[in-house]
């Protein structure tokens, strides 16, 4: 495969295991932030960023693939990287790689440099190399993968000028074949009959390096296997089928295992020339002794329960206070700017739309900022430190009674942060009907929009038990998704699911800055959506609730009035048939952070008053019930968005969209009904 290394600006592509430190690295010589975290589906499509070389003044583009563990096609992640590698053809490709564990990282290495030779190995980690002992012998390293290997520390950016003087040395000059590994007689000689058949066809010839092709043909690798079939001619497919079925026939078992045997027994080799370990390596490290509790076969979902507990503790202790400063300011703020514009003597209607319209609806938002920001900071502080990859992998037992992939419970923690990123995160499922059914139940798991709503409600009915009551909604969330899941693969999406694999990092002391940006990235999101989003949706309740004109303002006879008195009676059995829900769920479809910006507007209140204006409205059962259906119900349009695009399919989303919002309703019907029975309403 011919590489482009001569145009002025530089493309370097950025690959690597999950938990390599790739997207560190790749950040630090971008200057950008992006996620950086501890499984697999952080980064699950390719980041841009640009870096201009000190010395030539060159500009890099550097792309930062997803973490992966082979160039399979099994999951999206792996195949956006090498669709990317294969079709962008980068001038060089960055191989970030963890030195202190270098059998696992090194079977990809050997797969990307059998595709292309321009390769530039980043051994990251050096500093717990060096802290463990353990001595490795880059050049002979080097030699025997015929590629350049460059120490690097990401996290302290130690190296990295080095790296990328490399990496444009090796754009600038030609350099050798790609990596051959002796596969042994049957796959060799296999492999001398197909690549002639492949290189009749110019298609491919051009487009792939024909080994590499031909070696993945032989793996079964299922899209490549399918274009390579429609693209021979009759004859050579007979004979390439012919090729594949003797093959199989004279190694007894699958191909793909054989191959993967020889590509390890090639890693080994070369590890015993150039690792050696201290004999201390092999004691239990402090990670160890930590996992032995923490991820405890018996203790270790109750432990995980009861962190996250002490999670939304923390966060109602810590954020509360501020919410009651910041209710305050913005209480003062609509008080002043109405008295501002009335002195200038502007017309009424227009001192409503900023008062009651974007003042007290965003504040109505905006004030539970500091429970968000709190939230997002303990999560981060778990990701951080190495426990929630543990919390995945205690899970994954959990996960697979229900009948779900193990690796599914990942992309469900993302999404108690937003469930858009954490229906992109399914990617990284190599089975369908594992992605699907992790689809439909990710929207179950309560995003930091419904906890805006449940700190409001929650706060106001439940002002003693506030953080209990919020973890009962999540856990509520978890019970249902875990519930559909095993319905849907019971009876819908039925098939095996894959093995499970995740590494665990070792337990780390989490960087304060690195943890403040985290947080801060994360919760800026929120902000920005309630300077944008939000302030749309509610100028467009504020037009509803002034139209048509004559009618007094948020009446039952606005337009607004009305579309809430259509679906009230709906609601009744839940607790809260009023016109005023009504108008709070429909607000939520757009974005659930809208709940309170529609129950302020439509109670004409601020923030401050928010809480008593609801107490006056809700009894505290149908306070819960409402909060079970914002749970539940049908999710936000932005997570929708995502589900088409996830599914391509306009009625599985539709479908997803129905029987959530049956869900929400039932459930929410239930928990009012049952609890009038028992002589709580």
């Amino acid at each position: 495969m011919e590489l482009a290394h001569t145009t002025q600006t530089v493309t370097i592509a950025v690959a690597g295991n999950p938990n390599s430190g790739k997207t560190t690295l790749f950040n630090a010589l971008t200057g950008l932030r992006h996620r950086v975290g501890n499984w697999p589906g952080v980064t699950v499509e390719k980041k841009e960023g640009r870096y201009r070389d000190p010395t030539s003044g060159r500009e890099v583009i550097l792309v930062d693939l997803p973490g992966i563990y082979g160039l399979g096609a099994y999951a999206e992640d792996e195949r956006v990287a090498r669709d990317y590698l294969v079709g962008e053809r980068p001038d060089v490709l960055i191989n970030v790689v963890d030195a202190t564990n270098l059998e696992r990282n090194l079977f990809l290495t050997v797969q990307l440099l059998e595709l292309t030779p321009r390769v530039v190995l980043a051994l990251n980690m050096w500093d717990e190399v060096e802290a463990r002992g353990i001595k490795i012998r880059t050049d002979l390293l080097s030699e025997r993968l015929g590629v350049l290997a460059v120490l690097t520390v990401a996290t302290k950016k130690q190296g990295l000028d080095t790296l990328m003087e490399v990496a444009l040395d090796v754009a600038s000059h030609s350099v050798r074949e790609p990596l051959r590994i002796d596969y042994g007689p049957e796959v060799e000689e296999a492999l001398t009959r197909l690549v002639p058949l492949l290189e009749s066809v110019s298609e491919l010839a051009t487009k792939y390096p024909l080994r590499w092709l031909a070696v993945k043909y032989l793996e079964g690798d299922e899209h490549l296997v399918r274009e390579v079939e429609d693209k021979l001619p009759r004859e050579a497919l007979a004979e390439a089928r012919a090729v594949r079925a003797h093959l199989r026939e004279r190694l007894g078992e699958d191909p793909e295992v054989v191959i993967a045997d020889r590509r390890y027994a090639f890693i080994e080799r070369i590890l015993c020339d150039v690792v050696e370990r201290p004999q201390e390596v092999d004691t239990l490290t402090f990670s160890d002794r930590l996992d032995r509790i923490l991820t405890h076969r018996i203790w270790g979902i109750p432990i995980f329960l009861l962190l996250m507990f002490l999670v939304f503790e923390f966060t109602f202790a810590l954020g509360n206070p501020l919410s009651d400063l910041l209710e305050e300011a913005f209480s003062w703020l609509g008080d002043a700017t109405g008295e501002y514009l009335t002195d200038l003597g502007v017309h009424d209607t227009v001192v409503s739309l900023v008062t009651n319209g974007i003042i007290n609806g965003v504040g109505a938002v905006v004030v539970f900022f500091p429970p968000i920001f709190f939230m997002f900071l303990a999560i981060a502080l778990l990701e951080d430190s190495g426990y929630m990859a543990r919390a995945a992998y205690v899970m994954d037992r959990f996960m697979r009674a229900i009948g779900l992939h193990g690796k599914s419970f990942i992309p469900m923690l993302l999404g108690f942060g937003c469930n858009v990123p954490a229906i992109l995160a399914t990617r990284t499922l190599e089975s369908r009907a594992d992605r699907l059914t992790t689809i439909f139940v990710t929207p179950f798991m309560s995003c930091t929009a419904r906890l805006a709503v449940f700190v409001l409600l929650a706060g106001a009915f439940f002002p003693d038990h506030a953080g209990l009551v919020v973890f009962s909604l999540y856990l509520l969330g978890i019970v249902v998704a875990v519930a559909v899941a095993k319905f849907l693969r019971t009876f819908v999406f039925t098939g095996e699911s894959a093995p499970f694999i995740l590494e665990l990092p070792p337990y780390r002391f989490p960087d304060v800055r690195t943890l403040l940006l985290h947080t801060w990235d994360r919760a800026k999101g929120f902000l920005r959506k309630a300077g944008t989003i939000i302030v749309a949706i509610v100028i467009l309740i504020w037009a509803l609730g002034n139209l048509p004109p004559g009618v007094e303002e948020y009446s039952e006879e606005s337009y607004i009035g009305r579309i809430g008195r259509a679906v009230a009676p709906v609601l009744a059995p839940a607790g809260f048939g009023t016109w005023e829900a009504g108008v709070a769920l429909l607000a939520g479809v757009l974005a659930k952070e809208t709940v309170n910006s529609a129950f302020s507007a439509v109670y004409g209140v601020d923030p401050a008053e928010l809480g008593t204006a609801l107490a006056d409205h809700f009894t505290p059962l149908a306070a819960y019930a409402f909060m079970v259906m914002t749970l539940l119900y049908i999710p936000c349009a932005a997570t929708i968005a995502a589900i088409r695009q996830e599914t391509q399919s306009w009625k599985l989303t539709l479908i997803a969209l129905v029987f959530t919002t049956l869900i929400g309703y039932t459930l929410a019907v239930l928990v009012y009904q049952i609890g009038r029975l028992l002589g709580l309403a």
